[in-house]
């Protein structure tokens, strides 16, 4: 396992020549570039964050947003995050930051895998240490698998390493990139119970498919269905599956609010929506002493043309 964010380095150890390749990027940050029968994906090693999917049609499935900042410790707008050991504000110390801390801590290279050259995966793992100490202390061990195949496939795994039960709140914050917002509809979560953040947490259900006409922050309880975003304007469907994972989180801050966002831009908004795989809420994880918790998702690309009637 390397500790080294030095990319020269890691080419050495890591590196496959003109496959995967360590550079240095915005902000002087690390990152890692994989490039296969598949198409293409850029991970930054602060926080483990895919940051960028090109499938071979050469059309980008994240989103990232234009005004995003690469600075030490700040959390990039765009891409998937990971969301962990929380989900939003910390339940009781308000100082902490939110969403945890695993988005904005740099991980380190433990593998670099290849089949042939229709599957490369990379794993990261984030080691605990007297930083991430001051918000964390339960013994456990993290890692994310990012795997690049037939589709872009992510697993989160949570190993608790201590003697006492832990309960984690988690996500993989994935902006997906859509040609227009108020054109799209997410499919998959219709009589889904969810938690509408907009509306002081109050307790909804979903009526059909969901489209897009103002702020949407929305916690789904209790469902492991995939979900498809059709998009008219770019003529495609994202497939999103996912195992180990009970909630599915929608959020898009509109306009007002993503007016106030200097890292999204006043007009980002119209252009991603966030689909996250979680276990939130209601639907945190207790793992128990010696075991571990795999949260995954899999994200495939499909011609929406292909299911018109």
């Amino acid at each position: 396992m390397s500790s080294i964010s030095d990319p020269d380095a890691l080419n050495e150890q890591y590196g496959i020549a003109g496959r995967v390749i360590f550079k240095e990027g915005p902000g002087g940050m690390t990152f890692v570039e994989v490039i296969n029968a598949h198409g293409r994906i850029e991970v930054a090693l602060q926080g483990g964050q895919l940051v960028n999917w090109v499938p071979p049609d050469g059309s980008a499935v994240i989103w990232l947003s234009e005004q995003a900042e690469f600075a030490e410790g700040k959390s990039i707008r765009g891409g998937i995050p990971i969301c962990w050991p929380w989900f939003g504000p910390h339940p009781r110390e308000a100082a902490f930051p939110a969403h945890g801390f695993a988005r904005t801590f740099p991980w380190r290279v433990a593998a670099v895998e290849e089949s042939g050259t229709d599957t490369t995966r990379l794993i990261l793992n984030l080691a605990q240490n007297e930083v991430t100490r001051r918000y964390w202390t339960n013994p456990c061990d993290l890692s994310v698998q990012i795997s690049l195949g037939t589709a872009l496939e992510l697993e989160l795994v949570t190993r608790n390493t201590g003697t006492e039960p832990m309960i984690v709140g988690e996500a993989l914050h994935t902006y997906f990139r859509v040609g227009d917002v108020r054109e799209i509809a997410v499919h998959g979560l219709d009589a889904c119970d969810y938690l509408d953040k907009t509306d002081g947490m109050k307790r909804k259900r979903q009526d059909g498919s969901l489209r897009f006409s103002g702020e949407t922050d929305r916690v789904y309880l209790d469902t492991v269905a995939a979900c498809l975003i059709d998009d008219p304007v770019l003529n495609r469907r994202i497939r999103v599956g996912k195992r180990g994972s009970h909630s599915t989180v929608v959020w898009n801050p509109w306009q007002e609010k993503s007016a106030r966002m200097a890292d999204l831009g006043e007009e980002g908004y119209l252009h991603m929506v966030c689909v996250e795989s979680a276990n939130a809420a209601d639907n945190q994880v207790t793992i128990v002493a010696g075991a571990e918790h795999r949260l995954g998702v899999s994200y495939a690309v499909e011609s929406l043309m292909d299911w018109q009637p």
